[in-house]
């Protein structure tokens, strides 16, 4: 990776880290679960992502479980939520924005460091940075026993994908910018949010109105 973007990459990889970490404690506070599933879970949400994108693309062992800094940042988030969340009531609310901090951060991330490894072509740059954005919040929604979001909630992997498409095709292009990289990441997490606040949702089959 360009020595221009390696401090974003950690810097994208740290938000996302920690903001999943916190979605994903909240979901175990929110199913009453202990210390240790709290943090289980934190550490699942904020690191599995980027496993995943580091497997990929061939980054082995994944900076997940060998950098320090992102482990003890998905530690902190854990411990965070399991001694500071708010109440129960507010956590749903809490867990969406988060959820799209955390979304936001990874997308960039994940499509950017595929973009800049040799032999990445595009559209696999693309679909990793994809993978790396929703890839945390599905093994949280598994591990917590509930229906990944990314299947049955608001958009959620379009904005992922569109900011995705924007970093490859800005790096192609070789015009890329650090605050490019930011702004990128705050138009899937603005995309994101909105989707919620409007309850936009992708298409679903329609009914055929006889029973099986």
């Amino acid at each position: 990776m360009p020595t221009d973007f390696a401090s974003a990459q950690l810097a994208l990889d740290l938000v996302g880290v920690f903001v999943f970490a916190l979605s994903g404690g909240l979901v175990a506070v929110k199913k009453r679960f202990d210390l240790f599933g709290v943090l289980v879970l934190a550490c699942a949400a904020a690191l599995g992502g980027g496993i995943m994108r580091d497997v990929l693309i061939g980054v082995v062992p994944p900076v997940g479980i060998s950098d320090w800094r992102l482990l003890s940042a998905a530690a902190l988030g854990g411990l965070a939520t399991f001694f500071l969340h708010p109440a129960i009531e507010r956590i749903g609310r809490f867990v969406k924005v988060l959820d799209a901090g955390g979304l936001a951060a990874f997308a960039v991330s994940g499509s950017l460091k595929a973009a800049t490894t040799l032999g990445v072509a595009p559209i696999a740059a693309v679909l990793v940075g994809l993978i790396t954005a929703v890839g945390g919040g599905v093994i949280r929604d598994l591990l917590a026993g509930q229906v990944p979001e990314v299947l049955r909630r608001e958009l959620y992997a379009l904005p992922a994908l569109l900011g995705s498409v924007v970093v490859v095709v800005l790096v192609e292009q070789g015009v890329l910018r650090m605050w490019m990289l930011w702004a990128a990441a705050g138009l899937v997490f603005a995309v994101r949010l909105i989707a919620v606040r409007l309850d936009l949702n992708a298409p679903t089959p329609l009914r055929s109105g006889t029973r099986t």
